[in-house]
């Protein structure tokens, strides 16, 4: 029996959870271990989504090409496959195509193709999607509460920096006095291409960067 072995983390996956690469990586192995299989090869796709449509993970990409007939798929738990069901359905379709199968390590239904079986993946994963689902909302609403709160969120918005506590932002003294030029440049009458242009020209940069069409009208934006 040939076993082609897939693991996945996403960017915000910690290892802790139990999912990183290595857990997987060795789930795997008890799975060729038991099943008297001494050489196969493991793909990986690190710190990519399993909401992302297949084009843009190589790794399952590339599991799925090596495939042959009666292999085995084998990942530590089916919803590192992915956790949005028409992706998942495009793997097993893919790999149904080369006359292989998928396996979880965790079981989920995927010892056979009996009614009850594809019944428990059919729920595993839309309990995957969920979840995510549920993770995206909650993230959603602690940025946001961190916005109320004045609190950074990744990048620090020109104009602003980090107050002395880290965690709060406050104005930035010499970028307001930057913003408010161009400012009374918009107000004079200049567009959005000649402030870029009168900027660049005279040095007065964007954090040791130059000025584009897309930064001035965001900095124009939050002032209005």
């Amino acid at each position: 029996m040939k076993i082609v072995g897939y693991i996945r983390v996403s960017t915000d996956q910690q290892v802790e959870s139990g999912l990183g690469l290595d857990a997987q990586a060795n789930a795997i192995a008890d799975y060729a271990k038991k099943h008297c299989v001494e050489s196969y090869e493991i793909y990986r796709d690190e710190g990519l989504s399993g909401a992302l449509a297949l084009d843009k993970r190589p790794g399952i990409l590339e599991a799925i090409g090596v495939l042959t007939k009666g292999a085995v798929l084998v990942v530590a738990k089916r919803d590192r496959l992915g956790r949005d069901p028409m992706v998942l359905a495009m793997i097993e379709r893919a790999v149904q195509r080369k006359s292989a199968r998928i396996v979880s390590v965790a079981g989920e239904g995927t010892d056979n193709d009996d009614p009850s079986s594809i019944l428990m993946r059919r729920m595993v994963d839309a309990f995957g999607e969920y979840e995510r689902l549920i993770i995206g909302a909650r993230t959603k609403a602690a940025l946001r509460t961190k916005k109320e709160k004045n609190e950074r969120v990744g990048y620090i918005p020109f104009g602003l920096k980090l107050s002395d506590d880290g965690i709060k932002l406050e104005e930035h003294e010499e970028e307001q006095k930057i913003l408010r030029k161009m400012k009374s440049l918009r107000k004079k009458g200049l567009s959005i291409r000649d402030i870029v242009k009168k900027m660049n020209e005279k040095r007065i940069l964007r954090r040791q960067n130059i000025w584009n069409h897309a930064s001035v009208h965001r900095a124009l934006i939050k002032l209005a």
